[in-house]
């Protein structure tokens, strides 16, 4: 049975994220109803992560499989083709058949996130869902030295939702960089994987260092206290971008 690796694009507003909910309009969805509709195959998606409402994907990754044998760029297209029929603010980027053990999310080695702050007083009006707006001005060096406390092996608990499933707390974090480009503020982080709600808590957190409520020590008290009640307000999600998956 062949198996198909796709790269997906998506504005996360319309939806309730990306994995398949009751009652609910999910990206997983989409693409599965879509994948129907040009093939006649019911297939189950896998994706690199479940990405929460709101949050966007430049380069989310999903593997399927279908019986029929089809050309790499027919599946892509066919797929767009349905999904646009739909009026879904969802695109496969490319797809290609790949071995059966690949595995969109066991087989990642890492995961990297983009969280954009509009700072500025104005609010934005054409990135108006596609940023946080922030209108008291954020001092970005601050936050990227108070960020580099966070870098490294620990343990996230007090950046981690209570609704996370995952057994252990203790995650590695590559990356965690913040710079200013004009009025926004860009906060990329990197990881093998990430806790539930991980990343927006760390924005959330950061963003008091920016404001000059917090500094670089309180974030890191936070984060040895390992209590959620220590986390900052969790940043909302239409800022959030799953940028790319390595393999």
């Amino acid at each position: 049975m062949p198996r198909y690796r796709i790269d997906v694009e998506y504005d996360g507003g319309p939806y309730a994220g990306w994995q398949r909910q009751a009652g609910q309009h999910s990206v997983q969805e989409a693409i599965e109803k879509a994948i129907a509709a040009f093939s006649g195959e019911d297939v189950t998606l896998r994706g690199a992560g479940r990405t929460d409402a709101g949050v966007h994907a430049l380069g989310q990754v999903a593997h399927l499989d279908l019986e029929r044998d089809w050309k790499a760029d027919t599946v892509r297209d066919a797929v767009n083709a349905h999904l646009a029929m739909a009026g879904e603010t969802v695109s496969i980027l490319s797809a290609a058949a790949v071995a059966e053990d690949f595995d969109a999310r066991f087989s990642a080695k890492a995961r990297h996130y983009l969280y954009r702050i509009f700072n500025r007083r104005a609010p934005p009006a054409l990135e108006r869902c596609r940023v946080w707006h922030v209108s008291r001005k954020l001092d970005a060096e601050a936050m990227h030295e108070a960020a580099q406390r966070l870098v490294g092996k620990h343990d996230f608990t007090t950046f981690r939702s209570i609704q996370c499933q995952s057994k252990s707390p203790v995650k590695t974090l590559d990356r965690l960089d913040v710079s200013r480009l004009g009025e926004e503020i860009e906060i990329r982080a990197s990881a093998r994987s990430f806790l539930h709600n991980q990343v927006r808590s760390l924005v959330g957190t950061l963003k008091k260092v920016g404001e000059g409520g917090w500094n670089a020590d309180d974030v890191e008290k936070a984060l040895k206290a390992r209590d959620r009640a220590a986390c900052g307000p969790v940043a909302p999600p239409e800022g959030l971008y799953l940028v790319r998956v390595d393999y």
